[in-house]
C-alpha cells in the first residue's frame, strides 16, 4: 500500500466518536458555507456583472447543487473523513494526483483565510478605526493572531459552530429585513436588477457573467468540508444527503435574496468600491439598525471563516506529514500544547504571503479556482467509481448531474471566466510549492531507503 493510500485512510473501524445528529450536521454545513464570501465579495461580483447581481449567485447555486450531489453519493459509499483525496485515490489510484488534490484543498483554505484577512482589514473595521491602521498591516496581524490561537490550542466543537452560525445568520437576517422594509416602503431601484455591466458582443456578456459567477462561487465553498465529519456523524449514509442538500439550498436561497436586495438598494459601482458591501446596504436601507453593530457581526463572520480555514489547513498539512506525503518535520507538535507547530507556522506563512499578493477579489477568485479544479475531479470520480459497488445501499445521483457538474466546474475554472492572470499565477505558485515539497520528501525517503 502506498503512503498516499494510507493517507486517505482505509481503516475498517472509525476511531472517532459518532456524536453529530441530523440537525447539528445541517447547521454545521450552513455554518461552513456562510462567512467571508457573501460578506466580502458581493461588491466585487457586482463590479463584474452590474446590477444583475443576483444572476451569478443563482448560477453558482446551481453549480453547487450539481457538485453537492456528487459529494453526497461518494460520502454515502465511503463514509470516511478524507473527502476529495479519498475519492481521487479510489477512482484513479495515482498517488501524485491524490496529493495534488489534497494540497489544492489545503491551499484553497489558505487563500480563503487571506481573503477573510483582507475583508477584516477593510470597510467593516474602518467603521471603528476610520482607517487609522494600514489595511495590509492589519491583515498580517490578523493572520498572526489566528496562528497564535492555533498554537495555543483552539478547541472547536460542533455546538460552538452552531452558535457562530446563528450569529452569522443574524447579519444576513438584518439584510433580508432591510430589503423587506425597502420593498414595503417603495424604496430602491428595481430597474437595476436587469442591468449588465458588459456592453458590446454577446461574448463579452457571457465572459462577464461567467467571471462574476466564478468569483461568486467563493461564497458557496465549504459544503465539501462537511464530508470530513463523516466518521463523527450518526448514520452518515442516511444523514448526509438531507444535510448537504438542505445546507446548500438554504444558503443559496439566502445569497440570491441578499444579492437582489443589495442591487435594489445600492448602485453596483458603490458596491464594487466597498470592501464591506453589505454595510452599504444596511446604511441605504432606511431601517434604524446601527452600522457599527452590523460591522461587528461581519467582523465576527470573517474571523470565524478564517480561523476554521487556518485550522483545517494546518491539520491537513500535519496529516500529510504523518503519512509521509510531506516531509516528516512538518508533522511536529508542541510538547505541552500538542498542536502541530510546524504545520501551523508553514500555513500561516503561506497565508501571509498570499495576503500581500492581492485584494479580496483576487484571493477569493483563487480560492474558487482551486476548488473548481478539485470539484471537476470529484465529479469525474463519481462516474469512475460506479464500477466499484459497495455492500450497502446509498444515495445515487442521476448520471447527468456529475457530467454537468464536471463541465460547469471546468468552464468556470477556464479562461472563459475572464479572471485576471494573477489568479492563475498565484494558484500555480502554490501548487509548485506543494510539488517541490513532495519531490523533496521522495528524495529524502529514497536516501533513507524508506520509499
Amino acid at each position: 500500500m502506498t503512503t498516499t493510500e494510507q493517507a486517505v485512510g482505509a481503516h475498517e473501524e472509525p476511531a472517532l466518536k459518532r456524536v453529530i445528529g441530523p440537525k447539528l450536521l445541517i447547521l454545521f454545513v450552513i455554518g461552513d458555507i456562510l462567512g467571508t464570501g457573501i460578506y466580502a465579495t458581493t461588491g466585487k461580483v457586482a463590479g463584474k456583472v452590474g446590477g444583475a447581481l443576483w444572476l451569478p449567485f443563482l448560477i453558482g447555486f446551481a453549480v453547487a447543487i450539481l457538485t453537492a450531489a456528487s459529494y453526497v453519493e461518494l460520502v454515502g459509499k465511503y463514509p470516511k473523513a478524507a473527502g476529495a483525496a479519498l475519492y481521487t485515490q479510489k477512482a484513479f489510484k495515482v498517488p501524485f494526483l491524490t496529493f495534488i488534490v489534497a494540497f489544492m484543498v489545503m491551499c484553497s483554505g489558505l487563500s480563503s483565510a487571506s481573503a477573510a484577512a483582507r475583508a477584516f482589514s477593510g470597510d467593516y473595521l474602518t467603521e471603528f478605526t476610520r482607517g487609522a491602521v494600514p489595511p495590509t498591516l492589519v491583515a498580517i496581524l490578523f493572520l498572526l493572531a489566528l496562528a497564535a490561537l492555533n498554537l495555543r490550542g483552539v478547541s472547536e466543537s460542533v455546538k460552538t459552530n452552531v452558535v457562530l452560525t446563528l450569529v452569522e445568520l443574524t447579519g444576513l437576517a438584518v439584510i433580508l429585513a432591510v430589503g423587506a422594509w425597502a420593498v414595503l416602503t417603495g424604496g430602491g431601484e428595481p430597474s437595476r436588477l436587469g442591468e449588465f455591466q458588459a456592453t458590446g458582443t454577446g461574448y463579452a456578456l457571457l465572459t462577464s457573467v461567467l467571471g462574476a459567477t466564478a468569483l461568486g462561487f467563493f461564497a458557496f465553498v465549504g459544503f465539501e468540508d462537511s464530508v470530513n465529519m463523516a466518521e463523527e456523524t450518526r448514520d452518515p449514509v442516511r444523514t448526509f444527503p438531507r444535510a448537504i442538500f438542505t445546507g446548500v439550498v438554504v444558503t443559496g436561497t439566502v445569497y440570491v435574496l441578499v444579492a437582489l436586495i443589495s442591487s435594489l438598494l445600492v448602485d453596483h459601482r458603490t458596491l464594487e468600491r466597498s470592501s464591506g458591501p453589505l454595510l452599504e446596504v444596511v446604511k441605504a436601507g432606511g431601517l434604524d439598525f446601527p452600522p457599527k453593530a452590523f460591522a461587528l457581526i461581519a467582523l465576527f463572520a470573517v474571523t470565524n471563516s478564517a480561523l476554521i480555514n487556518i485550522m483545517m489547513a494546518s491539520r491537513l498539512c500535519y496529516g500529510m506529514a504523518n503519512e509521509r506525503i510531506l516531509p516528516r518535520a512538518m508533522g511536529r507538535v508542541l510538547p505541552k500544547r500538542r498542536t502541530p507547530v510546524v504545520g501551523i507556522v508553514f500555513v500561516s506563512l503561506l497565508a501571509i504571503g498570499l495576503v500581500t499578493t492581492g485584494e479580496i477579489e483576487g484571493l477569493g477568485d483563487t480560492t474558487a479556482f482551486l476548488l473548481l479544479c478539485v470539484f471537476a475531479v470529484v465529479n469525474i470520480a463519481v462516474l469512475v467509481l460506479r464500477r466499484d459497488p459497495v455492500d450497502h445501499p446509498h444515495f445515487r445521483t442521476p448520471t447527468v448531474l456529475p457530467v454537468l457538474g464536471a463541465i460547469t466546474a471546468l468552464v468556470l475554472a477556464s479562461p472563459l471566466a475572464d479572471r485576471d492572470a494573477d489568479v492563475y499565477i498565484r494558484a500555480g505558485v502554490l501548487v509548485a510549492i506543494g510539488v517541490a515539497l513532495w519531490a523533496l520528501n521522495r528524495v529524502v525517503m529514497r536516501a533513507r531507503g524508506e520509499a
